[in-house]
């Protein structure tokens, strides 16, 4: 095809007026908002992620890498291919900039700040002859608009796995690439030192909030500063907060995430020599604790790469500053918001206990970590190899394994990795292990005091939260019937729920309109489900009580909000049935006596949540295609 024949092509493709049978809609770039856009500066863009770099083709076949393209100037990157024949796709990113370089070009004192760099995801077609042959259909002038393509598909997929560009071949019935792509329009707009300051996709790509963008950057030329670090009380709680959401006055009290700063601390120093209050930590033969391992599995807990879908880590249940549970949801919830049908346990202390989940069904927790990765409504994984080599291929895990493990990743090494971060989750150090086993007469109020002496006394708490004469791990690691799991499985559910669509407003919606939004809670036995053993319907296992303040809602299902309705429910007994442990029986605690026992509850929490939590926010993110920042050494103190 000719260059006259060839721009022809292009014209055809990105004219908006197509004579198509049936015109598609086209997207909002193609016409004039329908509104005033913020003035320039009125706003602010802030840093989303560092730009990725990868090798390319300049159209005058010259090998760069795009990062020697961007900086001193701004960026306006694009991903097409030529062929592309979809209006809203390809054409449109096209004719949106061509928009931009010509009003630039009224504009040179802004023109000369901006770059414009489009590449092809289709280096097979589209080779540095092509692309001099595209651009020179849509260039104005002088303006610096650069068209790039790759030495091939080995080369490309890095950069379209750095800006998280999914594009698909498109097949035909017998399995012939068909020439096309399926792929999801993305623009991004890249400051001088290399970040990406926004992310435009087909409905929000317009010329003229794209050029308000391009002024606001310029005008802020100030470097940007890191946010302040959010107050120490602040990081206890939800990003979101949503506390008196129920209340029409509601005001958020969100925290962005750029915030929450921390600092690496000593993890190993927290099982090597635990907080007061703990006893010797039982660590396996076949895995001892190295600074290695902690920093392995600390890097896989928070990476979300470890899903199915590049979505979910471990951390997403097990949030730090909610107590490495979480606060806001009763029962969790996975990929794709799949419902998970009990709460999430807290993770503190869990190095010392013998049964793990809800039902004590494993017993370590080298093999605890593959449940939550193959379940498919939690990490969704489809069998130990998919994870395992996705971890091999992942560039930022290259040698971490070797270091720690002498060998690449494995089944066996991957679930070392994150026992060994998770054994170093270890708060103690309480107000209460302060008075107790500290002698510290006014470490705990005169309120706690009296809880205790409930806790071991009228209130027997302590028959299965244990306290010891060194050390306390308030379990007796053992299973009981509360009854909680038996009332669940009884109680029908009420013709009509309560649901609430705004702070202060709630609707009545009958229970049957609900299942088409919510499915249907599956049914739980507690440890029957494994045994098969009648007796042991609705056994649970007893949890540790060390940090409960933090880890609401309460019970394997969440079904308790707060301490208070905790010491409600086992106050009248919990829920007769016939496996009932026969430890529970009606306490008679008076209501002054039931908030003793809260106060005591509350004095459990470790002296170093704080310093864990600042760790955990200190770990590098691991997410699809963006570069974790680098690894600091969780055995070395900073």
């Amino acid at each position: 095809m000719g260059t006259i024949g060839f721009l022809c092509f292009l014209f055809n493709l990105i004219t908006p007026l197509s004579q198509a049978q049936e015109p598609k809609p086209l997207a909002p770039g193609y016409n004039t908002l329908p509104f005033e856009p913020a003035k320039p500066g009125t706003y602010t863009l802030p840093i989303i992620t560092k730009a990725a770099d990868g090798e390319v083709i300049t159209a005058n076949n010259q090998p760069k890498h795009l990062h020697d393209l961007m900086g001193g100037k701004l960026v306006l990157l694009s991903f097409i291919y030529a062929a592309c024949s979809d209006v809203n796709g390809c054409p449109l990113a096209t004719q949106v900039l061509h928009k931009i370089s010509r009003q630039l070009q009224k504009q040179p004192e802004l023109a000369d700040k901006l770059r414009l760099l489009t590449l092809s995801f289709n280096p097979a077609q589209d080779t540095p002859e092509m692309m001099r042959h595209y651009g020179e259909g849509f260039k104005t002038g002088d303006f610096d608009w650069q068209f790039l393509t790759t030495k091939d598909e080995a080369s490309l997929q890095p950069i379209l796995d750095g800006y998280q560009q999914n594009v698909q071949k498109v097949y035909d019935d017998k399995g012939q690439f068909t020439g096309t792509f399926s792929h999801l329009l993305r623009v991004y707009l890249i400051d001088k030192d290399k970040n990406v300051r926004n992310i435009y996709s087909v409905d929000f790509l317009h010329a003229d909030t794209l050029i308000n963008d391009v002024k606001t950057l310029l005008a802020d030329a100030k470097p940007q500063t890191s946010p302040l670090p959010a107050r120490a009380d602040m990081l206890f709680q939800p990003g979101d907060n949503k506390q008196n959401y129920q209340q029409a006055d509601y005001q958020t009290r969100s925290l962005a995430l750029a915030q929450r700063m921390g600092q690496p601390a000593n993890l190993l120093a927290f099982a090597q020599q635990p907080p007061l209050g703990l006893p010797k930590l039982p660590v396996p033969k076949d895995n001892p604790l190295t600074p290695a391992k902690i920093a392995l599995g600390r890097k896989l807990f928070f990476d979300r790469r470890l899903s199915l879908n590049n979505t979910f880590s471990c951390a997403i249940c097990h949030i730090p500053e909610q107590g490495f549970s979480n606060n806001e949801m009763t029962t969790a919830v996975g990929i794709e918001g799949r419902s998970v049908r009990r709460n999430s346990p807290t993770l503190y202390i869990v190095g010392y206990a013998q049964l793990l989940f809800h039902d004590g069904r494993e017993n370590s927790l080298e093999q605890q970590a593959w449940g939550p990765l193959l379940a498919h409504n939690e990490m969704a994984n489809p069998s130990i190899g998919y994870v395992v080599d996705k971890l091999k291929a992942s560039a930022d895990y290259r040698g971490l394994f070797e270091k720690a493990f002498n060998k690449g990743p494995t089944m066996e090494t991957i679930g070392q990795a994150l026992a060994s971060y998770q054994r170093t989750l270890n708060a103690a150090d309480s107000p209460f292990d302060r008075w107790y086993f500290g002698k510290q007469k006014t470490a705990i109020s005169e309120a706690a005091q009296r809880g205790f002496a409930l806790f071991t006394g009228k209130a027997a708490c302590s028959s299965c939260h244990v306290i010891g004469d060194k050390s306390a791990l308030f379990t007796d690691q053992k299973r009981h019937n509360t009854g909680i799991g038996y009332a669940e499985s009884m109680q029908k559910s009420p013709e009509k729920q309560r649901v609430q669509v705004a702070p202060g407003v709630f609707v009545d919606v009958d229970s049957e309109h609900l299942k088409g939004v919510n499915t249907e809670k599956p049914g739980d036995l507690g440890y029957y489900e494994i045994s098969q053993n009648p007796a042991d319907r609705w056994a649970y296992k007893t949890p540790s009580l060390r940090n409960v303040a933090l880890s609401a809602p309460y019970m394997h299902n969440g079904s308790l909000p707060s301490l208070a309705e905790v010491v409600k429910f086992y106050n009248q007994g919990g829920v007769a049935n016939e496996n009932l442990s026969p430890l529970l029986k009606p306490l008679g605690l008076s209501d002054q006596e039931s908030a003793d026992l809260v106060a005591f509850l509350e004095a459990l929490s470790g002296g170093n949540i704080s310093t864990l939590v600042s760790d955990a926010f200190a770990a590098p993110v691991g997410d699809s295609g963006v570069t974790a920042r680098p690894m600091p050494d969780p055995g070395k103190g900073r």
